[in-house]
């Protein structure tokens, strides 16, 4: 089984410190699982422009191509004027359908503001059901109240959070498996 975690900004480094941290997590659950960060700042994605998946070239290609391989997905957005990051956006719009369909997705969210975790449930939910993928019960939104000055996240709640949805995602990803 191959997790790929998204770090879906093409700033800063909360997002993807997160998703990195419940990529470890995921192997701590299970040994096996092949992790990936797929963080979006190293890559040059073309702008989405309706052609087929296929026709893209360069790093859009190289990351329509992690996609298709993936079995489970932890997608990661920082949270800007109340909604998911453009860069994630795109590369939602450039993955083909199929990468996405009957596979396994769980969220996390990184935010200026305790409201801003309603962007997982009204905004990237949705769009997990319109690809048919099944989601993950649980997400992680975090706060920069939730890391100390050397920015390293301390909450022990949230790092609960995070455990909980790495035994997710390894659950799911083997029980839901097509």
């Amino acid at each position: 089984m191959k997790v790929v975690g998204i770090s879906g900004t093409i700033i800063g480094t909360k997002t993807s410190a997160v998703v990195s941290l419940i990529l470890d997590e995921i192997k701590k659950v299970d040994s096996t699982v092949e992790t990936e960060l797929l963080d979006l700042k190293n890559y040059q994605l073309q702008f989405c422009d309706g052609r087929d998946p296929a026709a893209y070239e360069g790093d859009t290609k190289k990351v329509i191509d992690i996609m298709n391989a993936a079995d489970v997905f932890l997608f990661g957005t920082p949270i800007f004027n109340g909604s998911l990051s453009g860069p994630l956006k795109n590369l939602i719009d450039v993955t083909p359908v199929a990468a996405l369909r009957n596979k396994v997705i769980g969220f996390i969210a990184t935010g200026a503001i305790p409201q801003h975790y309603l962007v997982i449930e009204n905004q990237l939910k949705p769009i997990a059901g319109y690809f048919r993928a099944f989601v993950a019960p649980s997400s992680v939104y975090v706060t920069r109240d939730h890391f100390n000055e050397r920015q390293e996240l301390i909450d022990e709640e949230v790092l609960r959070r995070m455990e909980h949805l790495a035994k997710e995602l390894v659950h799911m990803g083997k029980a839901l498996k097509f």
